[in-house]
Parts: C-alpha cells; structure tokens; sequence
C-alpha cells in the first residue's frame, strides 16, 4: 500500500537503508499480459475526460503527475491516500551522501563541457541547424511527433543532436586515439619509485605454466590501433574440450533403501541416486521441497527407462514415495571417501597432482594468431543435480551427461581436428573467425548454449574488458545532455516518453539493471526496472519509494530511496487503477525500447553502461579527494576501501551477513587483546631491567589495558600453553613421517614428553607472573632499548589489525569485489596504487593481475591518469 504523508521533501537522489523488511507480496512475475489491457481514463465524476495527450500541457505542481489533464481537479479518492508514517531516515548521513551526489554530478556536467569544447576546436564541423525546443515550453512543441513505443522516425531522435560532438566516430577509433595518450603521458614522467606492476610481471613469470613464454616479445595489444573489430582471429588451433570420468558404480554392498527394503538399479539409475545421496549434508537443498521434487520426477523416468528397481531376489519393486526413501548408505560411502582423500600422503598427492596435470596440460592452452593464450573453461561439467541460484524453479532436476555427439567445434580451416573420444564423433566443426569461443553444447535444464572461452587474462577478454570501459569513458561526453533530456522528459505529453523518462532517471541515480522479460516457468523470476511490477514498489509521501523484489542472480533487492518529486507523481500515475498486482509498471516500455533510445545519443551505448561510468566516475571523484599525506600501507588500502565501499553501495552490490562473521569479529578482538597483553609484558619486562623508568615515564604507560581484565588473561595463558604445546605435537608428528618415509628410525614418545616439558615451564612462568605481578625479561641479552623497540612493532601491528576489523566490520552487508572488478575501471586502482606507493598486490590478486594485465601496463608509473 501506498503511504502519504505531510513529511516535507526528503533530499533526492538518494538511496536510504534501513534494513530488510518482510517480503511484498509473493514476489512473483507474470508476463506482459497487462501491456494494453490498462485503462488511463481518468474521470473527474461528470466529464470522463482522457488522460490520453492533448493539445497543451499546463505546467503545475498540483497536478503534473498526470501527462494531460485539464487544470480542475478533484480531491484525490480516500483509498489512494493514508495516515504518514513516521520516519528516521532523514538524518545527517543521508544529507552528507545527497550533497556529495550533487557535488559529483555538477563536476560530471563540468567535465562533459569540457570534452566537448575540446572535441569541438580541432575538427569544426559544418554549421548544423539546432534544435531548440530544450529551451521552449512543453506546450509549445507541437510539430514533434512520437511513437506510442517511445521510439522515433528514421529522422528524428527524441531532441538528440545527431551530430552533436563526436558521438558519431565508431568506438573503436576512440579507443585507438585514448590509449596512446596515455602511453605517451607515462614515457613522459619517468618515476623514482618501483612500479607495482613490474612487482605483478615478476610474481606471473614465476608461474610454470609461463616459464617457456618469458623469453617471447609480450603482446601489447593495447598499444596497438584496432582493424576490423568483426574479424576475432586468423589462425586458430586447440585440443577441444576435456570430458567428466565415466561413473564408477557402487560397490554392491551399498544399496539405495526403498520403504527398508535394498534395492538393486541399473547404473545409470544408480547414478542418479548417487547425485542426491552424496549431497545429504547439503540441507539448504535436499530439504528443499522444490529440490525433492523435481529430483523425484526426474528420478522416476530414469527408473521408467532403465527397467526399475529390484530387491535382493530379483522382484520389483516399485518406487512412488519420495518420503521412503533412504540414501544414508550411499552418503556415508561417498564420505568415507572424501575422508580417505583427505587423510592422504603428500606423496600421493603429488602423484595425484601431477597426474591430472599431465591429462589437463594439451587442453589448457589454444594458439591464437600464433600467441599461445590460456583456456578458461576447458572442462565438460560432469553430471550432477542442478542447484541454480535463489528460489530456481527447475533447482533438484538432473543435469545429464553431455556426449561428444552434443559438441561443436570451432577452429581454423587449416589446424588439425581435435580428436573425439574412442567410439564418439563431434557434432559439428566449423571455422567461425567472428567467434571467440571454440567449443560449445547445449545443456538440458534450460536449454542454454554453454561456451568453452579463452581465460580471463586473455587478449580477447582484455579487449572486451578495454571497450567496455573506454564506452563508459566516452559517456561523459553525453550524459548532460542526456541527463537534462529525461528531467524534461519526466513532464511528457507521451506517457511512454515520460515512463522512459523515469526508468532512465532511476537507472541513472540508481543504478538499477534494465531488466528482461522472463520465462517464469522455466527461469528464476527475477526484476529489473522495467520489469517492475506493482507489488514490487511502495510510495510513501513526500517523495521516498520503496523498491523490494529479486534481483540478479535471486538476490532479494531492498531500498528506500529518496526521488525528485516529479518522478514520486509519475510512479504515483504509472501505478494508478485499474492496475493491481502482477500488473507491470512500465507497461508502455522495454527494455530493447530504452536501448535503442540510448544508442541515439551515443553508438552502442545501453541502459549497463551507466552502471559502468556511475561507478568509475564516483571512485575517480572519491580517489581524486583523498589527500596524500603520511598513511601505512594498512591505512592506505582502508583509503581505496572506503572509497570502494561507498560506489559498492551506490551500485547495490548488497549481500547477506554471512553467518561466520560474528565469530570472525571475536576472533579478530581476541587477537588484538592478545597482541594488548603482549605489549603489557613488554613494558614489564622495561620495568624489570630498569625500575627507575616508572618514574620518568609515568605509571600510566605501565599500566594494564583497560580491555584486559584478569579472568581474560587466565584464559589466554592458558591458550597460550595449549597453543604451544599442539605445535611441539605436530612438529614431532612430522619429523617422525618424514624419518619413518626415509626408512629410517622414530622418535620414541619419551622425546615428545621432553619436548612438552617446555610448555610446562610456560605454565609455570605465568604462575609465578600472576602472583608476584612481575614479569621478566626474556631473550638473549635483553635490553630497554631492544625491547622498547619491540613495543614499537607490537602497537603497530595493533594498529594494522584494527584498520583489518574496522574494514571488515564496514563490508559485512557490502561486496566490495564486484564494483572493483567488474564496474570501477581497474586503470583508476592502478593510478592509486603508483600515487600512494602501495604494491598493487595488496588490491590485485595474482588471477586478476593477470585479467588486468593490460591496464596495469597501459599506466605504467602514471598517477594522473584520469577515467
């Protein structure tokens, strides 16, 4: 229900969370059916007048949630208002995040000015009659016609400049002109200090897999101008895909129990059973009663066709309870052997190791033009029980066994044909150079293509990952202009423009997906913003709207976002009678619709990228106000974190705390006590060696900590000696494996308690400590000097820690890892790490040092490159 109030106006754009709620409605979508069945005659009780466009537009707050109305109005009917509610989410934070919002958008308008006049002073153009109407009244504007669907005629393009800028050069040239600059830039400005991105080469070269390709001249393909983007390779040679082990059956004492009675399958049967018996221990989802059934159902034809099951003297026996069945044999012998996996040598698992090594090594490469590039995905995913992400409706169905028969092969005309299997022919082969992926199938649940690609630090993935953001890039130039067109637009006489209008301002501030229509039956009923439906979103006067649905990947989407006025009355309109729920909002738009509107200001661009320039244009903001001023490496990286955090929330990257995180936090407390208590027994120990130093440094620097009490530090002695005490144990359970693998003789267990009798003596030192409060000095010849200097380490890593608990802590509901690797442009990472000298290992870890190779190469030393 809808909620009004005379709360004045909250700040907007701006995103409010106060925590989940319980879900709205069922969640559910239902197909487009309401698209022309919604009526937006409005009668004002004698008239029956249409809102449907008329001639002039009156421009009035009272009443311009309507797209065409006459002036007179009635009151508003008792059931589309309600009692307000009060609210907390007006307080100082929300005002800090508004005004920095504000603050980036006018240096986002700033900037794009500024491109613009640049762009336009080298290359005048020919005089292009403007259009004007931006500047006119709504009502004016009559010779402009729009279609019912949002989109134009061949020559018109909603008020956007066709010529306006360079929006028409193709985007592959502006990247070729971009990156070259920068390369230059960074020739220009040598550097003193080491780069973080030679540390990066070292760490990859290091690599096995890469030892033979060191000495090769190193690809730099984003130095290099782009031809023709449709051509992908030239020469393209592989070993196609490497297939699951055939199934192993059951030893035949380990039975699948129906109703009590052990049953015999055929093994293709016994497979299947397998797939939910090894999984018991899996409860989220053998509990799951969708699971269960669409397991069952799947089970029972597999049964159907394999001739059943029998008992132990040859009977049938037929299965029609999912309740009765009982598969504990079979989890307890798939876990019996993962204990026994577990419990093995190293030398055997090296042998495994190098084993599996050897079968995977000719698939784990392919040559590209000539440059060996690393596979991604080379492995067919064995059979199983599809699991899918959130409330999946097809979660528990078998995923069949994909045969070489289902496989099609992609690969230069002249490379040799990976050979099949023994006894297996591929399905296809073809010689598809505007394709990057070189082998695919279809799978079973959905229907789905699955593509083996080359890995993520490849040069194809690279460019894809360079485009993407040099796209985003390129926005700058237009999102003024864009931005100043939806505000117009939000008054439209169109109730599809103005439906547009207000998808694009919520993608914008919001950073909300576009959306796609969905099959509910066979996908996961998931939304974006044009997909919302009516359940999906709560009004609240004065201007708060309350998004609750699943979003990607099944992941509930919760906020309370503060919106201009303007865009509370049309959600207000676009939710009117006789709509209710399953009804969609944007019922006069899709998603396809809103792109091809977008690529009228800009070549390729869509409703994504604005989540890729909102979330590298905020970090490069963020990072740009970050003063450089004497900070650890440890405060440095809680910095860029900080920042991250707050484009992270902008973008929704929420999760869900996980259940380990509380005991994670203790853990973290309880090793910043202990490091507390360490420096306690230092500075004893000062005393110990020079009592005269309570006097010139105060008894305040000796005193114990106030987050340490006694029965604390009881508890952590005596965690101290049984910590010591395990180690000796396991060293000597060591040395022995190793005396015993040499064929030589153990260590009888009286060494072990000789050994042990210095974790006695420990217990004994704190004893006596305890007692007579006095701790003494420890080590080899021990100094103030030396053990105030050990102090001075001690607090430090205090310190260290705390910025560690206080970044996790901020991270509990936030992912940090999506925005940085997928929405934040890795170029600006890069730039922070060279200005602020921290190693860029500390924010890239060896995988995506390789997937963003090129970017940390293309900066080089520079820290003044900008998004």
């Amino acid at each position: 229900m809808d909620i009004d109030s005379d709360v004045p106006l909250k700040p907007a754009p701006l995103s409010i969370r106060n925590g989940p709620i319980d879900v709205n409605g069922n969640g559910k979508r239902k197909s487009r059916s309401s698209v022309g069945n919604v009526n937006y005659h409005e009668s004002d009780g004698e008239d029956g007048r249409s809102t449907k466009r008329q001639r002039k537009v009156i421009v009035d707050d009272s009443d311009s949630d309507v797209p065409i109305r006459s002036k007179t109005r009635l009151p508003p009917a008792a059931d589309e208002t309600a009692v307000a509610e009060d609210s907390d989410d007006d307080v100082p934070l929300n005002q800090k995040l508004v005004d920095k919002r504000k603050s980036i958008d006018k240096a986002a308008e700033k900037d794009a000015k500024s491109i613009q006049s640049k762009a336009k002073k080298p290359t005048p153009k020919k005089a292009v009659k403007e259009e004007s109407d931006d500047d006119k009244p709504l009502s004016g504007v009559k010779a402009r016609k729009r279609a019912v669907n949002g989109t134009n005629g061949k020559a018109k393009s909603n008020g956007v400049k066709q010529e306006d800028s360079d929006s028409d050069t193709p985007m592959r040239k502006k990247v070729k002109a971009a990156t070259p600059k920068t390369k230059a830039k960074a020739e220009q400005k040598p550097s003193a200090k080491k780069p973080p991105a030679k540390k990066a080469k070292k760490e990859q070269s290091e690599d096995p897999a890469d030892v033979e390709d060191d000495e090769e001249e190193e690809y730099r393909w984003w130095d290099q101008a782009k031809s023709d983007d449709s051509i992908k390779w030239h020469t393209l040679e592989h070993n196609g895909v490497l297939f699951p082990p055939e199934y192993e059956p059951l030893p035949k004492n380990v039975k699948l129990v129906y109703n009590g009675t052990p049953v015999t399958l055929h093994v293709e049967a016994e497979e299947v059973a397998g797939f939910f018996g090894a999984m018991l221990n899996s409860t989220h989802n053998v509990e799951n009663p969708v699971f269960q059934k669409n397991f069952f159902n799947d089970f029972k034809d597999v049964l159907k066709r394999t001739g059943g099951a029998k008992d132990r003297q040859g009977n049938k026996v037929d299965i029609k309870e999912f309740s009765k069945l009982d598969f504990q044999q079979i989890f307890e012998y798939y876990q019996g052997k993962s204990e026994s996996k577990k419990a093995r040598s190293k030398e055997e698992k090296a042998a495994e190791k190098a084993e599996k090594e050897e079968l995977e090594g000719p698939f784990m490469f392919c040559k590209w033009d000539g440059r060996k590039e690393k596979v991604g995905n080379f492995r067919v995913e064995p059979p199983g029980l599809f699991r899918g992400r959130g409330e999946h409706p097809k979660t528990g169905k078998v995923k069949l066994r994909v045969m070489p028969e289902q496989v099609t092969i992609n690969i230069g005309k002249e490379a040799q044909v990976p050979r099949p299997p023994e006894g297996h022919k591929w399905r296809a082969v073809q010689h598809d150079n505007k394709a990057t992926w070189l082998a695919m199938w279809q799978e079973n649940i959905n229907g789905a293509y699955k593509y083996v690609m080359l890995g993520a630090q490849s040069t194809v993935k690279g460019q894809a990952d360079l485009k993407k953001f040099e796209k985003a890039r390129e926005l700058k130039k237009h999102i003024t202009k864009i931005r100043k067109d939806y505000e117009r637009d939000l008054k439209a006489e169109s109730m599809a423009d103005r439906q547009r209008a207000t998808a694009v301002y919520l993608i914008d501030r919001f950073a909300l997906r576009a959306g796609n229509e969905k099959d509910a039956e066979n996908e996961a009923e998931t939304v974006g913003c044009c997909s919302l439906k009516f359940e999906h979103v709560t009004l609240r006067e004065p201007n708060t709207v309350i998004f609750d649905f699943l979003g990607k990947d099944s992941i509930r989407f919760y906020d309370e976002v503060t919106v201009d006025r303007q865009v509370f009355k049309n959600l207000r309109v676009f939710k009117k009678a006789p709509k209710k729920e399953g009804d969609d909002i944007f019922d006069r738009l899709t998603t396809s619709q809103l792109n091809k509107h977008l690529s009228n200001y800009m070549p390729g661009l869509t409703a994504k990228v604005f989540r890729t320039y909102n979330a590298s244009y905020t970090m490069q903001r963020l990072l740009n106000e970050v003063k450089d001023e004497p900070r650890t490496v440890a405060e440095q990286i809680k910095v860029y974190n900080d920042c991250n955090r707050e484009v992270a929330i902008l973008c929704n990257h929420k999760r869900t705390v996980g259940a380990s995180h509380e005991a994670q936090m203790e853990k973290l407390a309880d090793r910043i006590k202990g490091l507390k208590y360490q420096v306690w027994r230092n500075k004893q120990m000062m005393l110990d060696l020079d009592s005269k130093l309570k006097k010139k440094k105060g008894a305040a620097f000796f005193e114990l900590d106030a987050d340490l009490d006694e029965a604390w530090i009881l508890e952590h002695q005596n965690f101290l000696v049984e910590e010591q005490r395990t180690k000796i144990q396991k060293k000597f359970e060591r040395e022995n494996q190793k005396l015993q693998e040499a064929g030589e003789k153990i260590m009888p267990d009286k060494d072990l308690k000789e050994r042990l009798k210095d974790a006695d003596e420990l217990a004994k030192k704190f004893k006596k400590e305890n007692k007579s409060k006095k701790v003494e000095a420890e080590g080899k010849a021990p100094t103030v000097e030396k053990i105030e200097a050990n102090v001075k380490k001690i607090e430090e890593r205090i310190r260290t820690v705390e910025l560690q608990a206080a970044d996790r802590d901020g991270n509990k509901e936030v992912a940090l890892g999506t925005s940085k690797i997928n929405y934040i442009d890795p170029r600006l990472t890069v730039v922070f790490a060279n200005k602020f000298n921290v190693p860029i290992e500390k924010f890239f870890s060896k995988t995506l040092r390789e997937k963003f190779h090129w970017a940390i190469k293309s900066v080089g030393d520079d820290d003044a490159w900008q998004f």
